[in-house]
C-alpha cells in the first residue's frame, strides 16, 4: 500500500505550531509542504512587518524576487506599494504585509528562462489558508487591505471581483473573525496598466479610504 504525499492533502493544517506567536509561525512554515506548490518554490515566504499592525497588506503570492529573497513585496511591485501608501497617508513600516499563498507558482520553458508568475487555484489558496487564519489571529488587524482578485477570493471567496468593491469598506466575517476590509488593485497589476499614473491614482485613492478608515 503506497502512503499520500501530504501535499496530496491539499491543506497546511498539520503543518501549524500547536502554540507560539509570529516567529514560531514563520519558523513552521518554513517546512510546509501541505500543497505541491513547495516543490518547484525556493523557499516559503511569510508575512512580514508589524507584529501588531492596524492596517495587514494581503496580495497575491511572492514573486521572483520574493520567492529568492524570502521576503514578501521586495520587488517592483513592492517599491510602488510602499510609494502608494505613503502618498495615502499609511506609513508602510507600521504595516504588516502578507499573501495569500506562500510560495511561488511559476511556469518556465527552459531551466535558465525567465519564471512566469502563474496564479493559484482555488485549491491551493485553501491549502494554504491555515497560515493567513493563523497571521490575522495573532496580528489582530483593525483594517485588511486586501490587494487583487486572487487574495480577494482567498478572503471572500470565489465570488469575489475586486472592480466591483474596490476602494469600499466590507464588513465580513473571515475565518470566524469580523473583519474590516477595503479591496483594491494588486500593485502588479499598475505596473502593467497601459496608462500607468491613472491606475496608479487608482490605487491611492483606493488607500486613502483605507487611511480614512484607520483614522
Amino acid at each position: 500500500m503506497t502512503t499520500k504525499a501530504p501535499e496530496d492533502a491539499y491543506t497546511a493544517e498539520p503543518f501549524l505550531p500547536e502554540r507560539g506567536g509570529l516567529p514560531a509561525l514563520r519558523e513552521a512554515a518554513a517546512g510546509c509542504r501541505g500543497c505541491p506548490l513547495h516543490r518547484d518554490a525556493t523557499q516559503t515566504v511569510f508575512g512580514t512587518g508589524d507584529p501588531h499592525a492596524r492596517v495587514m497588506l494581503v496580495g497575491e503570492q511572492p514573486g521572483d524576487q520574493e520567492d529568492r529573497q524570502g521576503k514578501p513585496f521586495v520587488g517592483p511591485a513592492g517599491k510602488l506599494l510602499d510609494r502608494a501608501l505613503a502618498e495615502a497617508g499609511v506609513d508602510p513600516a507600521e504595516a504588516y504585509v502578507t499573501n495569500a499563498v506562500k510560495h511561488f507558482k511559476f511556469t518556465q520553458a527552459e531551466p535558465r528562462k525567465r519564471r512566469i508568475h502563474k496564479a493559484p487555484s482555488l485549491r491551493e489558496m485553501t491549502a494554504c489558508g491555515p497560515w493567513l487564519a493563523r497571521e490575522m489571529e495573532l496580528v489582530e488587524p483593525e483594517l485588511i487591505v486586501v490587494l487583487g482578485a486572487t487574495a480577494g477570493k482567498a478572503l471572500l471567496g470565489s465570488s469575489f471581483r475586486v472592480t466591483q468593491v474596490r476602494g469600499t469598506v466590507l464588513e465580513e466575517e473571515i475565518h470566524g473573525r469580523p473583519e474590516r476590509l477595503v479591496p483594491t488593485v494588486h500593485p502588479s497589476a499598475v505596473l502593467r496598466a497601459e496608462d500607468r499614473e491613472a491606475a496608479y491614482r487608482g490605487l491611492v485613492a483606493d488607500l486613502e479610504v483605507a487611511a480614512r478608515a484607520l483614522s
